[in-house]
């Protein structure tokens, strides 16, 4: 018969090698630092900009990985608005979207809040405003009341990958996990943020919506490592681009006797790889900044400006003057004008590869 970790007797009492996850656990709170001190050396709008920009992909990708997609726009105006952000072309939101977006965004702005029941059941009841998730009708804002198998889809292959704890057990089981979240560990944020995911991936006390509130769970937990609600990388997108080694690990963990290094490994990994993909966004962010700082006196016209943009929000593919013209809608020869115009000024340079046709790149 199969035992999942909830049915050992040392159960929540995990354990980890610490020593195998202390080398991975200091290059996250490195990297942490490094980009925190490079954010605070941008100017407070392209900060703003950052940060929207990372709530959005959060809320967006967190829901992708349950297979559900909603709309850019709508999530990132509403973000935008309860942070009392302006900008261009905001749409009105969806109740879904809403309430995803709040669910998010109490998570990580306020982080220092203990966890309890109330606002968990909040967030589960934000999540499915019309009390269901799709067809099916669903218990909202309360715990779950019926037996729940975790069952991958396609239909017809049904193999069923998880047995949650009984429905009678759930309460007792989310007392015990809410205590142990608000109660100083001792244990390193970043770590607790990985341990309550599992957790709560474990006890799966809604009906739905759990793998979304746990993702919500380790956010406001890095939020507490960062002592700070400002997010500037998100966990959710790096889980996404990994979601089967996720899933993967999930799974095969679920079966041990409470030794979680495994998991743990693979957590601060998926979170380091997050991180890696901020701090070369930051890099490019601050580059671009500093050339324009570089060159606030230089003469361009409003072409060459346009293009330089471009360039150093990384251009695809090769820079030729047919497709400076064809941007900018100008003819071919004001193209070749404006490109050696920046030449002379030690902005733009030929590529070297040479090749019949000549391609133009940034001058370092």
């Amino acid at each position: 018969m199969v035992k999942y970790i909830y049915q050992y007797s040392n159960w929540p009492n995990l354990t980890w090698d610490e020593k195998e996850i202390q080398v991975i656990l200091g290059k996250v709170r490195h990297l942490q630092g490094k980009i925190f001190g490079q954010i605070s050396a941008l100017g407070f709008s392209i900060k703003e900009e950052t940060m929207l920009s990372t709530l959005t992909l959060d809320v967006l990708k967190s829901s992708e990985i349950e297979g559900e997609l909603l709309n850019y726009e709508q999530v990132r105006s509403s973000i935008a608005r309860r942070l009392g952000l302006d900008y261009a072309g905001m749409v009105s939101p969806d109740r879904n979207v809403e309430g995803v977006v709040e669910m998010m965004l109490d998570a990580t702005q306020n982080y220092r809040k203990p966890l309890d029941e109330e606002r968990l059941f909040g967030w589960h009841a934000a999540l499915f405003p019309t009390g269901r998730s799709g067809m099916y009708k669903i218990d909202a804002g309360c715990y779950r009341k019926g037996e729940m198998q975790v069952v991958p889809r396609p239909m017809g292959k049904e193999k069923i990958h998880y047995q949650a704890p009984p429905p009678e057990q759930v309460q007792y089981e989310m007392d015990i996990f809410i205590e142990w979240f608000n109660s100083d560990t001792k244990i390193d944020l970043v770590i607790k943020s990985a341990i309550a995911h599992f957790r709560f991936i474990i006890i799966h006390p809604f009906d739905d919506g759990n793998g979304r509130i746990a993702r919500a769970i380790s956010d406001l937990l890095l939020a507490r490592s960062d002592n700070s609600s400002q997010r500037f990388y998100s966990l959710s997108n790096q889980i996404m681009l990994e979601r089967k080694v996720y899933y993967d690990t999930l799974q095969k963990i679920q079966y041990k006797d409470g030794e979680i290094t495994e998991w743990l490994d693979w957590f601060l990994k998926c979170l380091y790889r997050a991180l890696k993909n901020t701090e070369r966004t930051v890099e490019k962010v601050l580059y671009k900044a500093d050339f324009w700082d570089k060159h606030k006196y230089t003469e361009l016209n409003s072409r060459q400006r346009l293009m330089l943009n471009k360039l150093l929000d990384g251009f695809e593919g090769k820079l030729k003057t047919s497709k400076w013209a064809k941007i900018t809608k100008c003819s071919q020869d004001t193209a070749l004008r404006d490109i050696k115009d920046l030449i002379e000024k030690s902005i733009l340079k030929q590529e070297i590869s040479g090749g019949r046709s000549t391609n133009y790149e940034l001058d370092e």
